[in-house]
């Protein structure tokens, strides 16, 4: 159900947040007390921002009352629910970015069907980097599509109120200095997910882990801003599994806010 936890500060405020991400949300809906205990989690969690994947499920009446609850029980509680689109060729133009961008579409229909209901925002999970083609290190020749269809998608949500947030890989931001421009002025916020920095069994110590993860996200923010700045530029979450850090991971999340709290890149 959760793939991994991420801090960021709240837009326009000083209070840290955590986001979670939820998938298999389909089954989630159909287990009796599912919803209830995820709300449990996320309030003993301190977690108040909620990706809930929807492909599929707002086409069907029964699917859209389900999530109109469910986004009604999590607003009560002050936690903001994104609509989660995951795909792994959405890149490419055509059919599979015309598919993403009409469950873009969808989002926007449900929330004008709920307007006292509506998902906060659009959460894109896009993995061109999972074909063969586009392996190996340096390997970019699929960033110009990606950044189109979140241009895309990003001209269809933010008109609606609908804040876009896309996940990316370590190895987007290995780019050239073009690149990682075109990159970071497609949207508003980037996830970071920076994974496999360390194991839960690796044998470190606590305080080992707290310093190899605050030198990578050191180096990553600093890898993706070199030579550029503006005010168009997203701004940088940066989310941890929480298979790498098991119990300690709500310390490495804290460790991430206190290293980079003051830098204006990062989001959280």
């Amino acid at each position: 159900m959760v793939l991994g936890m991420a801090p960021f500060c709240l837009e326009g405020a000083d209070t840290k947040v955590h986001g979670i991400w939820v998938w298999k949300s389909v089954s989630l809906l159909k287990t009796p007390g599912s919803i209830q205990a995820l709300l449990h989690f996320c309030q003993s969690a301190g977690i108040n921002e909620v990706y809930f994947s929807t492909s599929g499920e707002l086409s069907v009446s029964s699917g859209q009352t389900q999530i109109a609850d469910v986004i009604a029980l999590f607003h009560e509680s002050n936690i903001r629910v994104e609509g989660l689109l995951s795909s792994a060729n959405a890149d490419v133009p055509g059919k599979p970015r015309e598919k993403l961008l009409a469950e873009v579409q969808e989002i926007i229909r449900f929330n004008q069907r709920h307007p006292t209901t509506r998902f906060d925002g659009i959460h894109l999970d896009i993995e061109p980097q999972q074909r063969a083609e586009n392996k190996g290190e340096g390997n970019l020749n699929f960033l110009p599509d990606l950044v189109n269809t979140y241009r895309a998608a990003r001209a269809l949500a933010e008109p609606q109120s609908l804040l876009v947030d896309a996940d990316i890989q370590i190895k987007l931001l290995k780019g050239q200095i073009d690149d990682r421009r075109m990159l970071l002025s497609a949207l508003p916020r980037l996830t970071l997910m920076m994974y496999e920095r360390s194991s839960a069994d690796d044998g470190d110590s606590p305080s080992g882990k707290t310093a190899k993860l605050i030198k990578a996200g050191r180096e990553c923010l600093d890898l993706a801003y070199a030579g550029l700045d503006g005010p168009d530029l997203a701004r940088i979450t940066i989310a941890l599994r929480t298979s790498d850090y098991g119990d300690p991971l709500p310390t490495m999340l804290k460790a991430l806010d206190e290293a980079f709290g003051a830098n204006p890149h990062y989001l959280g």
